[in-house]
């Protein structure tokens, strides 16, 4: 039985009739100008989506004056930069600011951590 539903899913994704199945992603609210941002993109932005952790929960970049509509926060963002775990359009959790490349691994891994069926590798 297993192998049939795994058989019409990938037969399913192959032809468009659904499309992938969306995990978490982790949206990096950022805003033009903002030092710790490009802090962030700086230091871990080109080495993010070939760790773990990216595959956990690919990086999405949105600005802070124009939030998309996709998105139920659970608080509008104050500061930048701000990474918010969402699920479904919801938001799991949140990292405010960026003091480090230490300290953010820390912080991401305990987030991704606590939600791990959002959160699983592929």
């Amino acid at each position: 039985m297993h192998t049939l539903v795994t058989f019409l899913v990938s037969l399913f994704l192959t032809l468009g009739l659904i499309g992938p199945l969306k995990a978490a992603e982790l949206v990096l609210v950022e805003r033009h100008g903002c030092h710790w941002c490009e802090r962030w993109i700086a230091e871990i932005g080109p080495a993010y989506p070939k760790t773990p952790e990216g595959a956990r929960a690919p990086l999405r970049r949105v600005q802070i004056n124009a939030l998309p509509d996709d998105i139920s926060f659970d608080s509008r963002p104050v500061f930048t930069p701000t990474f918010v775990l969402v699920e479904q359009g919801k938001e799991l959790g949140r990292i405010e600011g960026y003091a480090g490349d230490e300290f953010f691994w820390f912080l991401l891994t305990q987030l991704l951590d606590a939600h791990p069926d959002a959160t699983k590798a592929p």
